[in-house]
């Protein structure tokens, strides 16, 4: 490999690894999502034994968003670096 051919293979390696993990996580969140209820109503005393576990639920989830949307954002820089430069390497040959 000559060139830019070399940092184009490690652009490519590095946005397949971030589609896989996005991928993973995305499936991950849809397995929490198929956890949680639609919608619980509660009294004060269930609230403490049964609310607990699906306000952790729901925080994770949160959690679990915020990760998702900044490796999309991350796998898609990587997709566009990796257009750049192959075109890059088309115009320069």
């Amino acid at each position: 490999m000559t060139g830019m051919a070399l940092p184009l293979s490690y652009l490519m390696i590095a946005t397949g690894a971030a589609t896989f993990v996005l991928a993973t996580l995305v499936i991950y969140g849809n397995t929490l999502s198929m956890r949680e209820g639609e919608q619980i109503i509660l009294n004060k005393v269930d609230d403490v034994m049964i609310g607990s576990p699906q306000r952790l639920l729901v925080e994770r989830m949160n959690h679990l968003k915020t990760v998702i949307i900044i490796l999309a954002v991350i796998a898609g820089t990587l997709v566009l670096a990796s257009a750049g430069v192959w075109v890059w390497i088309g115009l320069t040959r």
